[in-house]
């Protein structure tokens, strides 16, 4: 007979490592089922989480797992959740290498995962000199020519953004700018340039962008880019199992990271839009204590005389 583990964490990021360090400290049986392919793995230092500024997110996981380790009733399995069916305090999830894992609880902290752009030369760069996050490697490009590479109303409020670490910035929307009237207005009332001609390559030396070379014959020197990323959610499992999903592929979650399916919980980048390490490992600890706080409940009445 399979073991029954208390919770079932998907995805070990900061925020399922966080929740299994608190459900590990409540000493609650926990897995984690991590396929160990983070999407911040491309980035080379992680910004912003106190303690750890400037940390590698290999050497985050090393540490988390590390200190994680003190508490045995928490394991890791290097392998990807593949179904999920059952109820509350009863739930059976399936994994691509053919294992059962039976849970009286599951998180889902899979986060989100990025869907091509399809510009030439982005890869090289991507995470090196091209970033999505101005909170998370804003400063390292402070005072520098960027090119923002964003179209829409998120242009304009990318450029507000941007512009307290660098007033030398290009807007690129690599096709129709989707701009009203007013937000071209406004950008040109502020000097910021926006070219609507496509991307033709993104020219770059050891990860470090040099020009942005448009279909018109435009370039324009830069280095360091922000830009739009497109996500999709990092597991279709909790659509699978009627978990109440945005149209940007969030999972909605209450303040606890209870989702509106008895027994799922969701944190991280899985379950916000707000995608930095600290409030994923935040929403991850919250979700701990959620369902920690439903298992002391629930082993409470069952245990009345």
């Amino acid at each position: 007979m399979n073991m029954m583990y208390d919770c079932i964490i998907i995805g070990g990021g900061p925020a399922g490592l966080n929740a299994a360090l608190v459900l590990g400290r409540a000493r609650k049986k926990v897995i984690v089922i991590d396929e160990g392919r983070p999407r911040n793995g491309v980035t080379r230092e992680t910004h912003g989480f106190l303690t750890r500024d400037g940390i590698s997110p290999s050497e985050f996981r090393r540490i988390a797992k590390e200190q994680i380790g003190r508490y045995p009733s928490v394991s890791f399995a290097e392998d990807a959740a593949e179904s999920i069916e059952g109820t509350d305090g009863g739930f059976q999830i399936a994994t691509t290498k053919g294992t059962i894992y039976q849970s009286r609880k599951v998180l889902f902290a899979a986060g989100k995962k990025d869907l091509p752009l399809n510009i030439s030369g982005l890869e090289p760069v991507y995470g090196k000199s091209a970033f999505v996050c101005p909170y998370c490697d804003g400063w390292e490009l402070r005072d520098q020519p960027l090119v923002l590479i964003v179209k829409g109303a998120h242009a304009l409020h990318l450029a507000k953004l941007i512009a307290g670490w660098t007033s030398q910035y290009t807007i690129c929307t690599n096709g129709p700018d989707e701009l009203t009237n007013e937000e071209r207005e406004e950008l040109s009332l502020h000097h910021v340039a926006v070219f609507d001609s496509p991307i033709r390559n993104i020219e770059s030396r050891d990860g470090q962008v040099e020009h942005v070379v448009l279909e018109d014959g435009t370039i324009i020197p830069c280095t360091g880019i922000f830009f739009g990323p497109k996500l999709a959610a990092g597991s279709s499992l909790p659509q699978a199992i009627g978990c109440m999903i945005s149209e940007l592929g969030t999972v909605i979650v209450d303040s606890t990271g209870k989702t509106n399916i008895p027994g799922i919980y969701s944190a991280g980048d899985a379950a916000t839009e707000m995608y930095q390490a600290i409030t994923a490992a935040s929403m991850g600890a919250l979700a701990g204590i959620g369902i920690n706080n439903e298992l002391a409940i629930a082993n409470w009445d069952i245990s009345k005389p």
